[in-house]
């Protein structure tokens, strides 16, 4: 990998860790639910202009926009308001790739590897230890959201396996205009339009610029620029990169959050991160079966060398 191709591969992960402590900067501008809600739009609306017609049937856009977009995203962003530390939140989502590869292996019959399994124990490890570390020090209810919002992924990880989209950003984008009404709707229901109005008439340049980041930033820079990656180079080289993402997860909310990191979870870290490679690189160093295709937050086999990856 050129030395430029590798900058731009921990730029994204880079981007996808810090996106977890800009968020937690936007639920102080936001109801949980509306500012999910707001960023799938603000990812979508301009963006379906530029990408063409989708390129998968619509019941596999629909579906995975449920389980990834209002599923997924609706527990991490309420659960991150309800207590869930930014960091801790990029480290446990990546309990994913076990999810992933148990529901892979009940639906499509693609039974892990021992190496894999080991990867899986070790990884349900790091999360025991992040869950007692979370137990004693923060709202347990929160973490468990955020370890339902890991299943969640995994189930849209496969759909999007079963719906192989030939083009990650153009599925992507189109997957993000499935969430905005159903969130909105939630959001009405739960957080109130009191709460949803005076959030929205209260808006500021920094609650503006959190709504883009995670949208623009995150979202369609980083799905492009990773597919843009593994167009060029075989998804096992570019996939171990996303391990960065609770690293610069972690780091950045220490940072700008004043968010503490206990030996507890340094140990978690260790566990989660080495499982989660044990589970996603073969013994050869291939990346098996269920892999994300554009970010941790798309997975799929890919027919070819292009896509893969993990918020």
């Amino acid at each position: 990998m050129r030395p430029s191709h590798l900058f731009l591969a921990v730029l994204v992960a880079a981007v996808w860790g810090v996106n977890f402590t800009v968020i937690e900067i936007g639920l102080d501008h936001f109801p949980p639910l509306l500012f999910s809600a707001l960023r799938f739009l603000a990812a979508a609306l301009p963006a379906v202009f530029l990408v063409g017609r989708p390129k998968v049937a619509w019941k596999w856009i629909v579906a995975v926009g449920l389980v990834l977009g209002v599923a997924k995203f609706g527990l991490v962003f309420v659960g991150m308001d309800a207590g869930m530390p930014a960091g801790l939140s990029s480290l446990v989502l990546q309990i994913q790739a076990v999810f992933t590869a148990v529901i892979a292996a009940a639906v499509l019959a693609e039974r892990p590897s021992r190496r894999q399994a080991l990867g899986m124990l070790v990884a349900l490890a790091g999360i025991g230890v992040a869950a007692l570390d979370e137990g004693a020090s923060g709202p347990l209810g929160a973490f468990l959201m955020v370890v339902g919002a890991a299943a969640a992924w995994g189930v849209s990880n496969v759909l999007t396996r079963k719906a192989s989209p030939p083009d990650a950003l153009n599925f992507m984008v189109w997957v993000s205009t499935v969430p905005v009404l159903p969130l909105l709707a939630l959001s009405l229901l739960t957080e109130g339009p009191g709460a949803d109005l005076a959030a929205l008439r209260a808006l500021d340049w920094q609650g503006a610029g959190t709504i883009l980041f995670v949208a623009w930033v995150s979202t369609v820079f980083g799905f492009g620029a990773w597919g843009w990656l593994l167009r060029r180079h075989p998804a096992s080289t570019v996939a171990p990169f996303s391990l960065l993402v609770p690293v610069f997860g972690m780091s950045s909310a220490a940072l700008f959050l004043g968010e503490s990191v206990t030996p507890l979870r340094w140990c978690a870290a260790a566990l989660l991160v080495g499982g989660v490679a044990l589970t996603t690189l073969t013994a050869r160093g291939r990346v098996p079966g269920i892999t994300v295709r554009t970010s941790p937050e798309f997975a799929g086999r890919l027919p070819a060398p292009a896509e893969e990856s993990v918020r």
